[in-house]
């Protein structure tokens, strides 16, 4: 961009006959741009999911954040960071992303807005409500996010992704992750209660194995 040119003062155009004109030049503006920001966050992981997989409340576990949790979707308006002391290694940034829904590359539930902060992870962590899964087809919220990632930019859906079934503590949680799982064949699962902490220990190992690759 240009600068403007300055202009000259009224003494620029004093003559011997002429001490003190009372006229001036003024300057010439520069070029101007408006310009707009986007902030985007960066984390290592980033926790995505559907509303109410308990995002929220595995964060809480694992790490000092203080992310709102109640039995309502999108509780979570706005990304929310924690960071993750593994057993080795350096800790990790871990970032809980809120509840994409179907439409979400096209704008539903803010859903543009939210899948922005994905790009800066390097690792997804793919957090699914055991509970939520339908057993005439076990893979439709598992689909429907990757279609929203591929959907947005289909590089996210090239991101290491560790797929993850929680609240393995309800009734009939076992043969809900069965049918998942089975579906799933060679893609590894990994079975998780947020809520009282089972397995969050092997999951915290296996992220920061992955983030270590």
């Amino acid at each position: 961009m240009k600068g403007g040119i300055g202009g000259k003062g009224n003494k620029h155009f004093a003559t011997a006959t002429h001490r003190t004109p009372r006229f001036a030049q003024p300057g010439i503006e520069g070029e101007a741009l408006y310009l707009r920001l986007e902030l985007k966050l960066l984390a290592d992981v980033g926790i995505i999911g559907f509303p109410n997989a308990g995002k929220s409340t595995l964060i809480n576990q694992i790490s000092s954040a203080k992310s709102k949790i109640a039995a309502y979707p999108f509780t979570t308006l706005n990304p929310i960071l924690g960071v993750v002391t593994p057993n080795w290694g350096e800790p990790f940034i871990v970032a809980d992303i809120p509840g994409l829904i179907e439409g979400a590359h096209e704008g539903a539930g803010l859903g543009i807005r939210f899948l922005k902060h994905i790009e800066r992870t390097r690792v997804l962590l793919h957090l699914i409500d055991v509970s939520a899964i339908d057993p005439n087809d076990p893979l439709k919220q598992y689909d429907t996010i990757n279609r929203e990632l591929f959907g947005f930019n289909p590089e996210l859906a090239e991101k290491p992704q560790i797929v993850v079934l929680n609240k393995m503590d309800i009734t009939d949680s076992d043969k809900l992750a069965d049918a998942f799982i089975h579906k799933m064949k060679k893609i590894p699962v990994y079975k998780i209660s947020a809520a009282t902490g089972s397995g969050v220990k092997e999951l915290i190992g296996e992220v920061n194995k992955t983030i270590n690759k």
